[in-house]
């Protein structure tokens, strides 16, 4: 579990096609100063998704990513020197500074524009209609790991504020429209809904 509180912009080193080559081992740089800390098969947030580190190094670490992962989250279009937000699973009694993020991710997002607003930057996305029903202004939603919140939604597009520390130190500092982003919809909102639709199914 995670709290969608990016601590660290990581950088895609190495890509490595592992078995068929459909699966990729992927090498990611990361600026923590206690990586060493961090135990083998620890769970680690890449933009949004739940790896698992199969080795660590001083100042990177690799996951496995399977084909599965790649086809439904941007790993697949990952390059070396592509830029990654990181977060480390949350430990209890850690500070719930965001919101509960699995990092599972449920769907591929499309950034639409950016937009000044005040001291802040206005940022649309797209998503699969799928999922936009469960997104809703004032509730929470990840993108590529980062937790948000959301401002506005028409039909199925929604937009949120980054303020500039927010860019500085995760992948929005070089977003652009165009890219394609991980969306994660907040766990309430699913079981909310998946209960609605038995409490129907129940009463038909």
């Amino acid at each position: 579990m995670f709290t969608g509180i990016v601590t660290a912009l990581g950088t895609v080193a190495a890509i490595e096609p592992l078995g068929n080559g459909k699966d990729m081992r992927l090498t990611i740089a990361a600026p923590w100063a206690d990586t060493a800390s961090i135990a083998l098969g620890a769970s680690i947030a890449c933009s949004g998704c739940c790896l698992t580190a199969v080795e660590l190094h001083a100042d990177r670490f690799i996951v496995d990513a399977s084909a599965e992962t790649l086809a439904c989250t941007t790993l697949g279009t990952w390059k070396v020197g592509s830029q990654v937000n990181l977060e480390r699973s949350l430990k209890v009694g850690d500070e719930l500074g965001g919101h509960i993020v699995s990092g599972h991710v449920d769907g591929v997002g499309k950034t639409l524009s950016k937009t000044p607003e005040n001291g802040s930057i206005r940022w649309r996305f797209e998503v699969p209609r799928d999922i936009a029903r469960f997104i809703a202004a004032k509730g929470s939603v990840a993108i590529d790991g980062v937790s948000l919140t959301v401002n506005d939604v028409q039909d199925n597009t929604f937009g949120v504020n980054i303020i500039p520390h927010t860019a500085s130190v995760t992948r929005f500092g070089t977003l652009v429209p165009g890219d394609a982003v991980n969306i994660e919809i907040d766990m309430l909102a699913r079981y909310v809904a998946r209960l609605g639709e038995t409490h129907l199914a129940e009463t038909r």
